[in-house]
């Protein structure tokens, strides 16, 4: 049963209940110059009958949810006739329409209704959990090398200088291989991705001295919310490897998090040593990043990024509360 609440699955109704309003259309017109007309006459009708159900199955979502497979969306096509009658002798109240075919437009509802169920089943097979749980951990698996090779090199870079830091550095490390085998398909609580990303920085500043310095700004939140695993590490590898080793003077990286509404908002700045063209590197850790986002929330978060006076910034935002069935 889809979420009715999710953005990407009100999109895709709202596409396809559109797209099937213009073939009836363009089946109706006489020709194509009266094609838009009948799709007005048809939209006008579609809109509010499309609308209001969306609304109320976001309403009663946890409900259906409640339900088997089958009952959920019989009560779904249920929903649908109820809405297409009401409407209907709502307009035949009006004299708008005739009495008579109050069956077809019901019959039309279900049918779309039907199609839209089936669309979405199929789609939910299609990206089922053992394969969204494989693709993550594939995802996943082009991180941690990189992650890993890059914390223990700096280790490494300790040994003979700072032995007794070094010691503490491997047992940072091996905090950090434990959260980097996490199973990718569970989500962690902020804080400790928050906590992942300090030991990651602390590790760094320990072969960068005072070339690196680190600004948290934390709001007030809470840090028991759920988010995906590795999602601020590989980002502030990049602000380490794209903004602060290529300055001979270093500079500052800022992670700011905040809520935002129903949003959790992340932010992560670092200087572009006056190269911004140095930040086109970030892009494949973003595209990773961009790809798991959509396996996790579909089309309710995002990442952006841009470059400007001197400074990279990567944002994501995700909802704050995740779906559960």
């Amino acid at each position: 049963m889809p979420d009715w609440r999710n953005f990407g699955v009100m999109l895709r109704v709202l596409l396809g209940v559109n797209a099937l309003a213009a073939l009836a259309a363009l089946v109706r017109a006489p020709d194509l110059a009266g094609w838009p007309a009948q799709f007005i006459d048809l939209a006008s009708v579609v809109e509010p009958l499309m609308l209001i159900g969306l609304g109320l199955l976001s309403l009663v979502r946890d409900q259906l949810w409640r339900l088997r497979l089958r009952s959920g969306q019989a009560c779904v096509l249920g929903l649908a006739a109820s809405l297409a009658a009401a409407l209907y002798g709502y307009a035949w109240s009006l004299a708008l329409v005739d009495g008579g075919g109050v069956l077809r437009g019901v019959l039309l509802a279900v049918a779309t209704t039907a199609l839209l169920l089936l669309y979405f089943e199929l789609r939910a097979r299609a990206l089922s959990p053992a394969q969204a749980e494989a693709r993550l951990a594939a995802l996943n698996a082009r991180i941690r090398p990189h992650f890993l090779f890059n914390s223990l090199n700096a280790v490494l870079s300790l040994i003979r200088a700072r032995p007794q830091q070094a010691e503490a550095a491997l047992e940072s490390l091996s905090d950090l291989f434990r959260a980097a085998m996490r199973d990718p398909a569970e989500l962690v609580s902020l804080a400790d991705e928050i906590a992942l990303g300090r030991q990651y920085l602390e590790l760094e500043q320990l072969r960068l001295g005072e070339r690196l310095t680190v600004d948290w700004q934390i709001g007030q939140i809470s840090l028991g919310l759920p988010i995906p695993p590795l999602m601020l590490q590989p980002l502030l590898e990049n602000a380490v490897y794209h903004g602060i080793e290529p300055s001979p003077s270093g500079g500052t990286i800022r992670i700011e998090i905040a809520r935002r509404g129903d949003e959790l908002e992340i932010r992560i700045a670092n200087p572009t040593a006056g190269r911004p063209a140095h930040a086109v590197g970030n892009q494949m850790a973003l595209a990773n990043i961009r790809e798991r986002l959509a396996l996790y929330y579909d089309l309710e978060a995002r990442l952006e990024s841009e470059v400007a006076d001197h400074r990279y910034e990567v944002r994501i935002v995700l909802p704050c509360q995740r779906k559960h069935r």
